[in-house]
């Protein structure tokens, strides 16, 4: 099951990264959750899909440097590089906790760390 749930993460990624939000979230189930811990908790599908509308407006850079699976759980470690509302692009770390339920991805724990030059007050 563990090697299920790496190949489906890796699929619903690559359509991440073509643009297609659709065919990330035919990997989701309704009820999906996704929590950005110490920023936000995105509740449902379509709270999902209203959220990918404005984060990923041109479709985010990144690289996978590590799937470790286990279970129902796949954790995905990275870097990745989003656009800001004004266009600016700003590098991140991350770490994706993937929980799944009957091949489909049910919950994200995202820990998310901006790692450009301009990531902290000391740098301003």
């Amino acid at each position: 099951m563990s090697e299920n749930n790496k190949a489906t993460l890796t699929k619903a990624n690559l359509a991440i990264t073509q643009g297609d939000h659709e065919g990330f979230l035919s990997f989701c189930t309704e009820d999906t959750e996704w929590n950005f811990l110490g920023e936000r908790t995105l509740k449902g599908k379509e709270t999902v899909r209203e959220w990918m509308a404005t984060a990923y407006v041109e479709p985010p850079k990144f690289k996978v440097t590590q799937l470790i699976a286990d279970g129902d759980f796949v954790a995905a470690l990275g870097e990745i590089t989003l656009k800001d509302a004004e266009g600016k692009e700003a590098d991140h770390s991350y770490c994706d906790v993937w929980r799944f339920r009957d091949g489909k991805i049910c919950e994200l724990k995202a820990f998310v760390i901006k790692t450009s030059p301009d990531a902290g007050p000391e740098s301003k």
